[in-house]
């Protein structure tokens, strides 16, 4: 059933996305839904942006913070991985553990998004978070935000950290129920399990 989803998904790749996404939180590297730039969300592993200087990066929780994306597909799967170091080229933490399942158009806003326990980082440390989306397409499209990793940051205010309704999300290997706006949904996730092996495909080519 794997194999017969990947040959489904790999074919509809042969299309191209018909929406972006953008990152509203933490300040994305660059505007990627530009028409006045060259950046492309297909280019890995950050759409074609070079990294800015400093000033362009969010101080973020030492032990992890807020995550806020603007998505455009009606459903569409999300990778979400951190690289340390100023110029980041291999993005070999999952913070999404390892995918989410994502439903609706709108703001998805994650108040708290842990960073792995064994990670070698300190007050200081540069690093960038990468976010990849992968929809019925079968595009994987890019961004990503470079964050100092500060002990004093906090994450973002409920008021601040707000989920558009009709937007939510699920771990896939972690969680049968669904966040979305102070809800809760049960969402099916044997019926996510044909996709599992593509998704795993994902989070493990883009670590390389």
């Amino acid at each position: 059933m794997v194999l017969a989803a990947f040959i489904l998904v790999a074919a509809a790749g042969a299309q191209l996305a018909s929406a972006h996404f953008g990152i509203e939180y933490p300040t994305w590297r660059a505007n990627t839904l530009s028409s006045s730039t060259n950046y492309s969300q297909w280019t890995q592993p950050c759409a074609g942006a070079p990294v800015l200087p400093d000033a362009n990066r969010t101080d973020w929780p030492l032990k992890g913070g807020s995550l806020k994306l603007d998505l455009h597909h009606a459903w569409t799967y999300i990778f979400v991985n951190l690289g340390l170091g100023v110029n980041v080229t291999n993005f070999n933490y999952t913070l999404s553990d390892p995918f989410w399942n994502s439903t609706g158009n709108g703001t998805l806003c994650v108040k708290s998004l842990p960073l792995p326990t064994n990670l070698p980082a300190t007050d200081g440390t540069k690093a960038t978070i990468q976010v990849v989306t992968l929809g019925e397409s079968g595009n994987a499209l890019y961004n990503c935000a470079d964050v100092t990793l500060r002990a004093n940051a906090t994450a973002l205010s409920d008021s601040e950290c707000v989920t558009d309704p009709g937007v939510s999300y699920v771990p896939v290997q972690q969680a049968s129920t669904a966040k979305s706006a102070g809800t809760m949904a049960s969402v099916d996730i044997v019926s996510l399990s044909a996709v599992a092996g593509l998704a795993l495909v994902f989070v493990f080519g883009m670590s390389l």
